[in-house]
């Protein structure tokens, strides 16, 4: 048994999923385990710790017999649970401050896949909507033949996505607000078989958790989090879309909205975002690809293939190489993520990254994100 797991698994217990709060003891600590071995002394490692956060620590009884019980739970269906500090969980989610300390997946997709798109909107998808989602998805497999479609698993849009992925030869995975002994809805348990072969199921909930109201807007923040991006095709004005919307807004992900008619009820959400500079107005892939940078990524993937050659990296300095060489493994950072990764002060790093380009090296994004285009 992986003790860590053990521990992250009774740590989620013990603070009642408030996640915030879980996460900080984590990194503070460093581990769930070593949390526990230090239970006692919470109030000497973590200073504005409460009184009652030091007592709930204290007893680990309950929480780890629920977490002994899960782990035969897991065995017994081939359940991986996957906690921060492993390579496999979704690294993207590591950035956000609420992220889960332990995730339960199933499935064959990678999790850290170079593209990652959300696709969400309405339980009531219409004809205009799914036909939007069938052309998108349609015309981003030619565009980029390496993306992992994320989404919910509910009914409207989000099934009308994981099907689209699923035809399009695209990994799916359906994030779900509750534990993996079920399928929510019960109607869409054919599309989830499918997809264990093809993408997979995830959720940050034990088994014998049910579907709750605030299961969903809890699960909407790791569909918003582990993706590059939010795709809202229909919504109301008010909705469970447009929360995922501005949840990955909140982490600095790329929000996009397919504007609608006016005056219909399933684009008000929609056409709102858009008109309050909350999402990019797009009307096909080409739109969001371009937006996302990864046009001149497929050009140049295409180039290659085709033998052409072609100049990659002009001089550079030093630091500039740095930069560089960080974005290659890891694309699309933050401008703070990038000086805490390269040490480089953030004044110094923001003058290089203005030089890189102007040699049209780097692209800045919205949200403060910068994108290597070479």
């Amino acid at each position: 048994m992986d003790q860590e797991i053990f521990y992250a698994m009774a740590l989620t217990r013990l603070t009642n999923f408030n996640y915030q709060q879980a996460l900080e003891l984590y990194k503070a600590v460093g581990s769930a385990q070593m949390l526990f071995e230090h239970r006692n002394e919470i109030g000497d490692i973590i200073k504005d710790a409460s009184p009652r956060l030091m007592e709930a620590l204290k007893d680990w009884d309950e929480a780890m017999r629920r977490a002994e019980a899960e782990l035969r739970f897991m065995e017994e269906h081939r359940i991986r649970a996957l906690t921060l500090n492993d390579d496999d969980y979704p690294q993207r989610l590591t950035e956000c401050p609420d992220a889960p300390i332990i995730i339960y997946y199933t499935g064959n997709a990678d999790l850290n896949q170079e593209k990652i798109v959300s696709i969400v909107g309405t339980r009531h998808a219409t004809p205009y909507g799914q036909d939007l989602i069938h052309r998108f998805v349609s015309e981003l497999r030619g565009l980029c033949p390496q993306v992992l479609i994320v989404s919910g698993l509910a009914y409207g849009v989000d099934i009308c996505a994981h099907r689209e992925a699923l035809a399009n030869g695209y990994p799916t995975v359906g994030v779900l607000a509750h534990g993996l002994d079920q399928i929510y809805p019960y109607r869409h348990r054919e599309t989830a078989a499918q997809m264990l072969n093809h993408g997979g199921l995830l959720t940050e909930f034990m088994s014998q958790t049910n579907a709750d109201k605030p299961n969903f807007v809890r699960r909407n923040r790791i569909v918003a989090g582990m993706a590059d991006a939010v795709i809202l095709v229909e919504s109301a004005a008010k909705g469970g879309g447009l929360i995922t919307a501005e949840i990955a807004q909140s982490y600095a992900r790329s929000v996009f909205a397919f504007p609608g008619n006016v005056g219909q009820p399933y684009s008000e959400g929609c056409n709102n975002l858009i008109r309050d500079n909350g999402a990019g107005l797009i009307s096909n892939a080409q739109d969001f690809v371009k937006a996302m940078g990864w046009w001149e990524e497929t050009h140049r993937q295409q180039a290659f293939a085709d033998g052409i050659e072609r100049n990659l990296f002009p001089d550079l300095t030093a630091e500039e190489q740095q930069v560089v060489s960080l974005l290659q493994q890891t694309n699309d950072l933050q401008l703070n993520i990038i000086t805490v990764k390269t040490g480089i002060p953030i004044g110094r790093l923001t003058a290089l990254l203005f030089q890189l380009e102007m040699k049209g090296m780097v692209k800045p994004l919205a949200g403060g994100m910068y994108h290597l285009l070479l």
